[in-house]
């Protein structure tokens, strides 16, 4: 008993209480088909305006009240370890992005492994920043792309997508995003996604993929990528890879802040959006947001 008090006393005070309950490990192979029914629950049908580009990607578009003419705009990407949820898990997120930054965001309804496997979620996410460049309500100078988790594992593997291509990004906004299929360091204060749980997804996304191409912490060349604002709890279990693939980025010659939040572990902001630790986040992620997408 006193050993998992030592334990609850490294999370910071916020999250104390919710460690104690939150599992380590989310999701499996066997409980996939009912987290997918949990989510779909969870998520409801709350109204909201969505688009379909040419593709047949959908799409959910977000912007602040009474707003008109062009606006910089925000692509996100949802999170669920590349095997679970939807675009509508982060409504409330995208509003509340849209309305304090003064931005359009679009949140992306990607295809889910193991079911469509590399590459089809970043397929759907390029379509995705395609369409945006096309909307005539958007400012195709002031784009930035971000997501949490999976969704900040896409957005990182996205920014070599549009560099390659000479799409002009001014920001990777990833939230303690999953880049690396190589973690796997077992850890008692791991919340929600594991070791074990690293392994399920990253094996359902890759299916007989190139490693190397598809996995942007094992890319080499990471010079021209956009500046980055890397979030993560130090309990979370990317917080190692994570904060490798920052030194990397800044040794490439880009731009790099790393936010560390003390005693936070993985999806904290998501389980405990109310605490102060959690809007503290929000805060500093929307300020980031608003420094890139500032006029020059």
């Amino acid at each position: 008993m006193l050993n998992r008090w030592r334990q609850r006393d490294d999370f910071a005070p916020d999250l104390r209480t919710i460690a104690l309950i939150a599992p380590g490990q989310l999701v499996s192979r066997r409980t996939l088909p009912v987290v997918r029914r949990l989510y779909r629950v969870r998520n409801g049908r709350a109204p909201v305006t969505t688009a379909t580009t040419p593709s047949g990607v959908e799409v959910r578009v977000f912007r602040p009240a009474h707003s008109s003419g062009h606006l910089p705009a925000l692509l996100w990407i949802h999170g669920g370890g590349y095997v679970i949820g939807s675009a509508a898990q982060d409504d409330r997120w995208a509003r509340a992005m849209a309305e304090r930054v003064g931005i359009e965001v679009v949140t992306v309804d990607y295809r889910l492994a193991p079911e469509h496997p590399y590459p089809a979620a970043i397929e759907d996410c390029l379509d995705a920043l395609r369409w945006m460049t096309d909307q005539a309500d958007i400012d195709p100078t002031r784009i930035a792309i971000g997501g949490n988790s999976a969704g900040g594992g896409l957005a990182a593997a996205l920014a070599f997508r549009a560099r390659d291509e000479g799409v002009g990004l001014r920001l990777q906004l990833l939230t303690y995003p999953m880049l690396d299929d190589r973690t796997r360091e077992p850890d008692p204060h791991h919340r929600l996604w594991n070791a074990s749980a690293n392994v399920f997804g990253w094996s359902s996304y890759l299916g007989g993929a190139d490693a190397q191409e598809a996995v942007p912490a094992r890319r080499a060349d990471l010079a021209g990528l956009p500046p980055a604002w890397i979030g993560v709890g130090t309990l979370d279990l990317f917080a190692t890879e994570d904060r490798g693939y920052a030194d990397r980025l800044r040794a490439a010659g880009v731009e790099c802040q790393v936010d560390e939040v003390p005693g936070a572990f993985h999806g904290f902001d998501i389980v405990a959006p109310r605490t102060s630790i959690a809007q503290d986040f929000f805060a500093r992620q929307c300020d980031a947001v608003r420094r890139a997408l500032a006029h020059d």
